[in-house]
């Protein structure tokens, strides 16, 4: 049969976890670069798929020359910031129906104020996880201003709050209440400081949190860091600092969620604590000691372990596009074969007068009408049940990809642990023999694995912040 994909089953049939609908987190920004963000909805490298949905209101049909439109219009104006921005979460194990997802950008659009504004639809999946991407043109070609756009983060936040409770789920804590929202989300930047570190940006905050938990004073701190291959130090001008292994260096206030006074309150100030430069040569002192020997083993390990995963991601990715590709085929073969059959249906010459005379003609063209709908309607259940099914199969590979993070993470506690011991029998004095704290800093690995295997939880966070890459493995 031609659209075989979309009617699989069996041992393929989609699991309990990712059935129905459900909620997502919602986040938005104004912004400007109209050709920077088409080219990223668009990036099909760190996107395993991109599906355009919908271009609306613009004379373009492609999306960069959607928003360079958008761009054009506003140059008479005095808006800079002429687009608004909106990516559309589900919570992780989740699947959103095509409708839920218009559902939610309905509202958001009716409730800022954007009906009948110009907009792009932007689907992306990742690693077993749809999302999508709203574009508004905020110009009103009509008045030549730019529609405002007051409160929108506390509008886009009450919109989730509702399909949280409409759908029964949990909600989580920072969406509950703003004071409680999660301290493992993180900015851009924050991401791009973990990745040079070779972290996923919300393991490493929660590393240092976990740290920072589990500690009393400033030597236990420390201790719990080293196990992680971090250092405190004092920063020029920040106060206390977190350094990494690579020489990054991060700001001990925003990767553990409170203020800089909290931390010296808690454990000082950092008069005491090495400088970053001095950091930077213990790093190399211990590098000669042969912990670069340690790093390398445990990351070859690991590289080895997710070789097979990455090319079982590569060759995934390639089959399932192959398949998408097959039934828009078909689906384009089909419909131009229906066209046909309904326009044959039309009486030619006398006949077909006599027919429009009576009304026939008319009878014809309306019942050819909702077949041509119900066809579509069809095709569109038929390529929702081939994403739905691929989606789950993705997802049991991203569990592989995760299972080994953890394993990773354990690879490099015990690899820290190990020179703590061979520097203690060498005679060097440990950072967790400083603190006198070498029970908080032999924290037992099955908890570290606990805490390993919640960094995927997705949180609430980011709300009026741009969304940055989810760096997995």
């Amino acid at each position: 049969m031609c659209c075989r994909h979309s009617g699989e089953s069996g041992s393929d049939g989609l699991p309990a976890h990712i059935a129905g609908s459900s909620p997502m987190i919602i986040v938005a920004s104004q912004r400007g670069g109209a050709a920077q963000l088409g080219l990223h909805l668009l990036n099909v490298e760190d996107n395993e798929h991109v599906e355009l949905h919908e271009i609306s209101g613009f004379v373009a049909d492609d999306v960069v020359g959607a928003f360079k439109e958008a761009q054009a219009v506003s140059k008479g104006t005095q808006c800079r910031q002429f687009l608004f921005s909106v990516s559309f979460n589900p919570p992780e194990g989740s699947y959103v129906e095509i409708a839920a997802f218009e559902d939610a950008i309905s509202r958001v659009e009716k409730q800022n104020g954007l009906t009948g504004q110009p907009r792009v639809i932007v689907f992306h999946e990742k690693e077993g996880r749809r999302h999508a991407h709203c574009v508004w043109s905020r110009i009103d070609a009509e008045t030549m201003t730019a529609r405002p756009l007051p409160f929108f983060k506390r509008k886009i936040m009450d919109i989730s709050r509702d399909l949280y409770r409409e759908h029964g789920w949990e909600m989580p804590r920072g969406l509950e209440d703003d004071r409680l929202t999660d301290r493992r989300n993180f900015t851009l930047a924050e991401w791009q400081q973990a990745k040079r570190a070779g972290y996923h940006a919300r393991d490493l905050k929660q590393l240092i949190q976990n740290a920072w938990r589990r500690s009393d004073n400033a030597a236990s701190f420390t201790a719990a860091l080293a196990e992680h291959d971090l250092k405190l130090a004092k920063g020029d001008r920040r106060g206390h600092v977190i350094v990494t292994h690579e020489g990054e260096v991060l700001s001990a206030s925003r990767y553990i969620g409170v203020k800089q006074k909290e931390i010296a309150a808690a454990i000082g100030k950092p008069d005491a604590l090495p400088s970053v430069e001095n950091a930077k040569a213990l790093f190399a002192e211990e590098d000669r000691n042969g912990f670069r020997d340690h790093l390398k083993a445990t990351l070859e390990q690991s590289a080895q372990i997710l070789r097979p995963l990455i090319r079982g991601r590569r060759d995934m990715t390639v089959r399932h596009r192959e398949q998408r590709i097959d039934l828009a085929a078909c689906h384009k073969e089909r419909d131009e074969r229906d066209q046909l059959e309904r326009a044959a249906r039309f009486a030619k010459g006398i006949r077909g007068v006599w027919e429009w005379m009576t009304g026939k003609r008319c009878k014809i063209a309306e019942s050819n009408a909702q077949e041509a709908e119900a066809a579509k309607l069809r095709d569109q259940r038929e390529a929702e049940a081939l994403r739905k099914q691929q989606l789950s199969k993705r997802k049991i590979l991203q569990d592989a990809f995760k299972q080994e993070r953890v394993r990773a993470i354990d690879a490099r506690v015990r690899s820290r642990r190990a020179l703590h011991e061979l520097d203690g029998a060498s005679g060097l004095e440990a950072p967790a023999s400083r603190s006198g704290d070498r029970t908080r800093a032999g924290k037992t690995l099955e908890t570290e694995r606990g805490n390993a295997l919640d960094l995927n939880r997705t949180t609430s966070a980011g709300y009026g912040k741009p969304d940055g890459p989810d760096l997995e493995i």
